[in-house]
């Protein structure tokens, strides 16, 4: 029986950060960190530019290896855990090993959402999620020039964009009317849309797949209208969720995700969560959300890290707030907040056409809820801090309305503590 008295499964952003901040107050107690990837730690968010070779693999790891060396953190890669016994505090890994601990903190992230499209599961296809999938996907663009990308969120976007980088020719499939609805409204969506067409990139909204199939090296693609396309390559990226298979036979109560207080603990004794595996609470009311945001994943594991180590400096977690920001072909977007307007807002647009400009500033009280903007100047962190702190923007209202990066820049620097 392998021992340690703090384990972390997972070492993305919030599995990484837990163990900086347990390290700043308990130097001492052994730390073993799981990961299922065999790659040294990395961000997700730079899969789809080792996609398109803008990034090599090997120049994107977060943590060295001799960083785990000088912080006395056993690494464990290529691994992952297959279930918890919460009585004897122990867990087992894919390997056979079994680890005893004292405090476990489950970051184990996201999988692929796979739709039961018939014929799919018959047809090679690829995801983007870890190392290795994006170097397969990066090898295979290299030998062929037409992919087909279904879904037209954050993964979708970004991996169609370095395909067409890498030379294919490229066509995107989403069901919904619009792209990325998590985060941007019809107009701001639209603007997005005009310049993935502008480069060559065919949009298909509003199209739902009805087969796919085996067809030579590559695959033919069906549509609920009767089109269909034929595709070298295709990417599926219709979302993400956790996988929780190791949970059974805990109490460790879940819903899309597990359920976790402020300080990110379970209902199990000694048994925190973080990261893109967590439901915690939400910034804007009483109900707990999954964000899936790397920003979140931080404060959620500082948080987690923090009450694990008793921590008196330690801050509950308030709650989450989006925050994207989005490049792409040279443009960006943000997206902060809430994205969508209700009856309790006032909703303040401005669209330059012509520009390619968006700016929607949501409001509450006077107070900002959301702002999305796409080739306008803005500082998304600023944006971020505003809602956080919950400032009352009645004195500058005109002026943040006119100019919201200068008007916010002004605001935090005479109230940043």
């Amino acid at each position: 029986m392998n021992t340690t008295h703090y384990l972390v499964a997972g070492a993305s952003h919030a599995g990484l950060e837990a163990v900086h901040r347990i390290r700043l107050v308990d130097e001492t107690s052994p730390i073993t960190l799981v990961t299922r990837d065999a790659h040294a730690p990395y961000s997700p968010t730079i899969l789809p530019y080792v996609v398109s070779g803008q990034s090599a693999p090997e120049r994107v790891v977060l943590r060295p290896a001799d960083y785990f060396l000088q912080h006395n953190v056993t690494l464990i890669s290529d691994n992952e855990l297959v279930s918890i016994d919460e009585t004897g505090k122990q867990v087992t890994l894919k390997s056979g090993d079994r680890w005893q601990y004292a405090k476990l903190l489950l970051a184990t992230g996201a999988d692929p959402i796979i739709p039961p499209i018939p014929g799919l599961s018959e047809t090679p296809y690829h995801v983007l999620r870890t190392m290795q999938h994006a170097i397969d996907l990066r090898d295979h663009a290299g030998k062929v020039k037409r992919a087909v990308v279904l879904g037209a969120g954050l993964i979708g976007m970004h991996g169609a964009e370095n395909l067409r980088h890498a030379g294919l020719d490229v066509t995107i499939v989403e069901m919904c009317d619009q792209v990325l609805p998590g985060y941007f409204d019809a107009r701001a969506a639209a603007v997005i849309e005009h310049a993935f067409n502008a480069n060559g990139i065919r949009m298909l909204m509003g199209s739902r797949v009805v087969r796919v199939e085996p067809l030579g090296d590559g695959c033919r693609i069906t549509l609920e209208n009767g089109d269909s396309l034929e595709a070298d390559l295709l990417l599926v990226a219709t979302g993400v969720k956790p996988q929780l298979d190791y949970l059974k036979g805990t109490s460790v109560q879940v819903d899309q995700g597990i359920l976790v207080d402020r300080r990110m603990r379970t209902d199990a004794p000694h048994i925190w969560a973080a990261g893109d595996v967590a439901q915690a609470a939400d910034f804007y009311g009483e109900e707990k959300v999954m964000m899936g945001i790397l920003p979140d994943a931080v404060t959620q594991g500082a948080v987690a890290a923090m009450d694990m180590t008793e921590d008196h400096a330690l801050k509950p977690y308030i709650g989450g707030v989006p925050i994207n920001t989005y490049t792409f072909f040279g443009q960006q977007a943000i997206s902060v907040g809430q994205s969508l307007a209700d009856a309790s807002l006032e909703e303040l647009t401005r669209v330059d056409e012509d520009h390619g400009r968006y700016l929607k500033i949501l409001l509450k009280e006077n107070r900002l809820q959301g702002i999305s903007s796409i080739n306008q100047e803005m500082d998304a962190g600023i944006m971020w801090q505003l809602i956080l702190r919950k400032v009352d923007l009645t004195p500058v209202k005109d002026a943040f309305i006119a100019r919201p990066l200068e008007t916010g820049r002004a605001l935090m620097s005479s109230t940043w503590r």
